[in-house]
Protein backbone atom coordinates (compact mmCIF):
# COMPACT_ATOMS: atom_id res chain seq x y z
CA UNK A 1 0.00 0.00 0.00
CA UNK A 2 1.47 3.40 -1.10
CA UNK A 3 1.36 6.76 1.01
CA UNK A 4 2.30 9.66 -0.35
CA UNK A 5 0.95 12.71 2.58
CA UNK A 6 1.86 16.13 2.18
CA UNK A 7 2.02 18.86 4.99
CA UNK A 8 2.63 22.80 4.29
CA UNK A 9 3.20 25.70 6.14
CA UNK A 10 4.04 29.37 5.28
CA UNK A 11 6.06 31.18 7.96
CA UNK A 12 6.39 35.29 8.67
CA UNK A 13 10.27 34.03 8.61
CA UNK A 14 13.20 33.90 6.12
CA UNK A 15 13.92 30.76 4.92
CA UNK A 16 17.41 30.72 6.64
CA UNK A 17 15.52 30.57 9.53
CA UNK A 18 12.73 28.20 8.86
CA UNK A 19 16.15 26.07 7.81
CA UNK A 20 17.56 26.84 11.36
CA UNK A 21 14.33 25.45 13.41
CA UNK A 22 14.85 22.22 10.90
CA UNK A 23 18.44 22.06 11.64
CA UNK A 24 18.31 21.86 15.29
CA UNK A 25 15.68 18.92 15.49
CA UNK A 26 16.71 16.52 18.53
CA UNK A 27 18.80 19.42 19.44
CA UNK A 28 18.66 20.46 22.69
CA UNK A 29 17.62 23.80 21.22
CA UNK A 30 14.95 21.87 19.49
CA UNK A 31 11.96 24.29 18.77
CA UNK A 32 10.20 22.27 16.25
CA UNK A 33 9.45 18.74 17.48
CA UNK A 34 5.87 18.50 19.91
CA UNK A 35 7.08 16.93 22.99
CA UNK A 36 4.73 18.55 24.84
CA UNK A 37 1.55 16.12 23.21
CA UNK A 38 4.12 13.72 22.09
CA UNK A 39 6.36 12.65 24.97
CA UNK A 40 6.41 9.04 24.32
CA UNK A 41 7.64 10.17 20.94
CA UNK A 42 11.10 12.02 21.50
CA UNK A 43 13.17 12.36 18.32
CA UNK A 44 17.05 11.54 18.70
CA UNK A 45 19.34 11.03 16.25
CA UNK A 46 23.07 9.19 17.08
CA UNK A 47 24.83 12.87 16.39
CA UNK A 48 23.74 16.26 15.07
CA UNK A 49 21.12 16.11 12.29
CA UNK A 50 23.51 15.65 9.53
CA UNK A 51 24.79 13.00 6.37
CA UNK A 52 24.27 9.24 8.01
CA UNK A 53 22.69 10.25 11.66
CA UNK A 54 20.58 7.60 12.50
CA UNK A 55 17.90 7.82 14.77
CA UNK A 56 13.82 8.43 14.59
CA UNK A 57 11.28 8.76 17.29
CA UNK A 58 9.24 6.41 19.09
CA UNK A 59 9.40 2.84 17.45
CA UNK A 60 9.90 4.50 14.03
CA UNK A 61 13.45 4.40 12.73
CA UNK A 62 15.06 6.22 9.88
CA UNK A 63 18.75 7.88 8.74
CA UNK A 64 19.07 11.35 7.12
CA UNK A 65 19.59 10.11 3.65
CA UNK A 66 20.07 13.53 2.01
CA UNK A 67 21.38 16.52 3.65
CA UNK A 68 21.21 19.85 1.70
CA UNK A 69 21.67 22.92 4.35
CA UNK A 70 19.62 25.44 4.09
CA UNK A 71 16.94 23.56 2.08
CA UNK A 72 16.30 20.09 2.36
CA UNK A 73 16.54 16.86 4.60
CA UNK A 74 15.69 13.42 3.42
CA UNK A 75 15.73 10.50 5.67
CA UNK A 76 15.12 6.64 4.91
CA UNK A 77 12.79 4.18 6.69
CA UNK A 78 15.37 1.36 8.25
CA UNK A 79 14.94 -1.97 7.01
CA UNK A 80 12.23 -4.07 9.11
CA UNK A 81 10.37 -0.65 10.05
CA UNK A 82 7.52 -1.95 8.02
CA UNK A 83 7.95 1.30 6.31
CA UNK A 84 9.59 1.35 2.79
CA UNK A 85 10.40 4.49 1.96
CA UNK A 86 11.33 8.20 2.81
CA UNK A 87 10.04 11.41 4.40
CA UNK A 88 11.88 14.83 4.66
CA UNK A 89 11.50 18.44 5.38
CA UNK A 90 12.27 21.18 2.69
CA UNK A 91 12.25 25.12 3.46
CA UNK A 92 11.40 27.18 0.38
CA UNK A 93 11.95 31.19 0.00
CA UNK A 94 8.46 32.65 -0.71
CA UNK A 95 9.67 35.86 -0.67
CA UNK A 96 12.51 38.09 1.36
CA UNK A 97 10.60 37.47 4.63
CA UNK A 98 8.72 34.57 4.01
CA UNK A 99 8.73 31.12 4.01
CA UNK A 100 7.34 27.56 3.14
CA UNK A 101 8.10 24.84 5.12
CA UNK A 102 7.17 21.11 4.06
CA UNK A 103 6.77 17.70 5.02
CA UNK A 104 6.52 14.79 2.59
CA UNK A 105 5.82 11.23 3.36
CA UNK A 106 5.81 9.14 0.24
CA UNK A 107 6.20 5.14 1.38
CA UNK A 108 4.97 2.10 0.78
CA UNK A 109 3.61 0.34 4.17
CA UNK A 110 4.33 -3.16 4.27
CA UNK A 111 1.70 -5.95 5.84
CA UNK A 112 3.06 -6.09 9.06
CA UNK A 113 2.00 -2.21 9.47
CA UNK A 114 -1.27 -2.74 7.22
CA UNK A 115 -3.96 -3.82 10.03
CA UNK A 116 -1.76 -0.20 11.74
CA UNK A 117 -2.28 1.81 8.59
CA UNK A 118 -5.08 4.18 9.36
CA UNK A 119 -4.23 5.01 12.81
CA UNK A 120 -0.40 5.26 11.62
CA UNK A 121 -2.14 7.87 9.40
CA UNK A 122 -3.49 10.05 11.85
CA UNK A 123 -1.20 10.13 14.24
CA UNK A 124 1.09 11.04 11.69
CA UNK A 125 -0.51 13.75 10.22
CA UNK A 126 -2.00 15.02 13.39
CA UNK A 127 2.13 15.08 14.89
CA UNK A 128 2.84 17.06 11.76
CA UNK A 129 0.93 19.51 12.39
CA UNK A 130 1.60 20.11 15.77
CA UNK A 131 5.27 20.59 14.78
CA UNK A 132 4.57 23.13 11.84
CA UNK A 133 2.25 24.77 14.76
CA UNK A 134 5.56 24.65 16.83
CA UNK A 135 7.28 26.69 13.72
CA UNK A 136 4.68 29.06 13.52
CA UNK A 137 5.02 29.84 16.92
CA UNK A 138 9.14 29.92 17.36
CA UNK A 139 8.73 32.52 14.23
CA UNK A 140 6.46 34.69 16.14
CA UNK A 141 3.43 33.68 14.60
CA UNK A 142 -0.08 32.29 16.23
CA UNK A 143 -1.27 28.95 14.50
CA UNK A 144 -5.09 27.83 15.01
CA UNK A 145 -5.75 26.54 18.29
CA UNK A 146 -4.65 22.89 18.68
CA UNK A 147 -7.26 20.23 18.56
CA UNK A 148 -7.32 17.79 20.59
CA UNK A 149 -6.08 14.20 19.66
CA UNK A 150 -8.25 11.83 17.84
CA UNK A 151 -8.96 8.93 20.45
CA UNK A 152 -7.58 6.87 18.70
CA UNK A 153 -4.45 8.40 18.38
CA UNK A 154 -3.88 8.59 22.14
CA UNK A 155 -4.77 4.68 22.89
CA UNK A 156 -1.84 4.37 19.97
CA UNK A 157 0.59 6.57 22.03
CA UNK A 158 -0.21 5.01 25.14
CA UNK A 159 0.93 1.29 24.18
CA UNK A 160 3.58 2.53 21.78
CA UNK A 161 4.71 4.63 24.96
CA UNK A 162 4.42 1.02 26.93
CA UNK A 163 6.30 -0.74 24.29
CA UNK A 164 8.90 1.84 24.08
CA UNK A 165 9.13 1.33 28.56
CA UNK A 166 9.81 -2.50 28.09
CA UNK A 167 12.39 -2.03 25.31
CA UNK A 168 14.19 0.32 27.64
Amino acid sequence: MRVHNVHSRELAAPAGRAWELVAGLASRHDQLWPTERWPTSPIEFDRPLGPGAEGGHGMIRYAVERYEPGRRVVFRFARGSGLDGVHGFEVEAVDAGRSRLTHTLDCRVEWKLRPLHRVLIKAHDALVEDLLDNAERAVGGRPLPTLPLPRLVRVANAVEGGFMRLAA
